[in-house]
């Protein structure tokens, strides 16, 4: 079968115009959210309602019963009308050489219709025309401001602009992260849900996300690859160049067959994934919260493939945890060189035993996490700093937060910080993490992200991965 070329994609997510068929006036319709969204988002380009039954304007924008009425050049046609009607709409865009379609309409091969979707492939490959779907939830993207999808912003936060890209094979799926994203701290490049995968897959969003400038780590929910030597070739090609994250779904038997009905997917053997994606780089998730974990270390820190790690702490038990977690994981505590025992002993108090982890007592203020953190992170011993900042301390403050932030993002070995803690807390690790630096809320999750990085790291210089 030919392929679509994925050069295309660009046409997809960066439109300058879009064409919703479908489209209605009627706020309980998909094709009037579509159009809202772009609206809220502050979409900058043209866009052309088109309904069969339109009488001139839908909601205040000039409308028209075909695409073929248009005579302007559409980059990206959104189809949201009932699936029998699909194929007829998808021939008109061929016809008026769209650049590329997202079809949001349900009713395909997830549920037996593989007589709609094998003409949903006809036509496109007819047209060279990319297809994103059908059964999928859209694009977006936080640059051009394109939003295709079909969920109104009151009810699912828009992350801001950033260096991640998400691609979700499932719709539920990608709403819950890209709800997360923003929670999260750190922001999106492009967002992708291509639900049954019939013209465009996840191969072809890998190679473009690959290439793709604005994309510093690839994020990827997957239920089945239909073309798995094809997405090692691409793989081979790609993550030594940047990280791609990567959570299976349908690893059980009966997750497998969820996934069938859900996408048409056919999942696959768990242990066959496993092997493919640490042979070829793929950084894999065990769930969703290790995902967005996973995600946030990667696009803010460095590369690291030493595995001595310094901790810096105001809270002794959680020091002991997160040694306990550093040695779980295959990393080691890093042992200070007499220089820095030596310069940590004239800036701290008599009361702090000089020795890792480093515990500078609970009273410990901005100007104590400073002077550890510029003796720590120029010592040669240390490969990575966790810092953990307990905010429920007499000393710990905004200040303490700003020190983190500071030193987190302008010195050139990893730092991530724990913190636990209610609302407190919580204020401090969303400005930390506005501010550039990744925040874990358990000993586990952050030890776990800080080794995923070092084999990557270990991996794009060919060493023991």
């Amino acid at each position: 079968m030919t392929r679509v070329g994925t050069h295309n994609l660009h046409k997809i997510i960066s439109p300058k115009s879009i064409a919703i068929i479908g489209a209605s006036d009627n706020p309980d319709k998909v094709g009037h959210v579509i159009i809202k969204n772009n609206i809220d988002s502050g979409y900058g380009g043209k866009i052309y309602p088109i309904n069969i039954n339109s009488s001139g304007t839908i909601m205040g924008y000039k409308s028209y019963k075909s695409i073929l009425e248009v005579k302007k050049q559409i980059d990206l046609a959104v189809i949201a009308i009932p699936a029998e009607f699909v194929p007829d709409a998808l021939e008109q865009c061929g016809r008026a050489k769209v650049g590329g379609v997202v079809i949001i309409s349900g009713g395909f091969a997830e549920i037996g219709r593989i007589d709609l979707q094998e003409k949903v492939v006809e036509i496109s490959e007819k047209y060279n025309l990319p297809v994103i779907g059908p059964n999928c939830l859209g694009v977006t993207d936080t640059r051009s401001r394109v939003d295709t999808l079909f969920l109104p912003t009151f009810k699912i936060d828009r992350p801001s602009i950033g260096g991640v890209s998400f691609a979700a094979q499932s719709g539920a799926v990608g709403s819950s992260v890209l709800d997360l994203i923003d929670s999260e701290g750190f922001g999106l490049a492009r967002f992708f849900s291509y639900g049954n995968a019939a013209v465009v897959d996840e191969v072809d969003i890998l190679d473009f996300l690959a290439k793709d400038k604005e994309t510093k780590v690839a994020v990827f929910y997957i239920e089945g690859v239909k073309r798995g030597r094809e997405l090692i070739k691409i793989a081979r090609r790609c993550t030594k160049k940047k990280p791609i994250v990567i959570i299976k779904g349908g690893i059980t038997e009966q997750g497998s067959k969820a996934a069938s009905s859900h996408t048409a997917s056919l999942a696959g053997s768990s242990e066959a994934y496993r092997a493919v994606f640490k042979q070829f780089g793929f950084i894999e998730a065990k769930d969703l919260k290790d995902l967005l974990n996973l995600s946030k270390i990667f696009t803010t820190q460095p590369l690291c493939t030493g595995k001595r790690v310094a901790i810096i702490t105001n809270g002794g038990g959680a020091g002991v945890l997160v040694t306990d977690a550093i040695y779980n994981n295959g990393l080691e505590l890093a042992e200070l060189t007499e220089r820095s025992n030596s310069e940590l002993k004239k800036v701290m108090p008599k009361i702090v035993n000089v020795r890792m982890p480093l515990d500078m007592a609970g009273d410990a203020d901005y100007s104590r996490f400073s002077s550890a953190l510029d003796i720590v992170s120029k010592d040669e011993n240390v490969d990575a700093i966790i810092a953990i900042a307990l905010f429920q301390t007499p000393g710990a403050d905004s200040k303490v937060a700003s020190t983190l932030i500071d030193y987190g993002t302008k010195i050139k070995k990893p730092l991530i910080v724990l913190s636990i803690g209610g609302s407190y807390t919580k204020a401090h690790k969303s400005m930390i993490e506005n501010g550039g630096v990744p925040v874990y809320d358990s000993p586990a999750d952050a030890v776990s992200s800080l080794a995923a990085l070092i084999r990557y790291s270990r991996y794009v210089n060919e060493e023991n991965y």
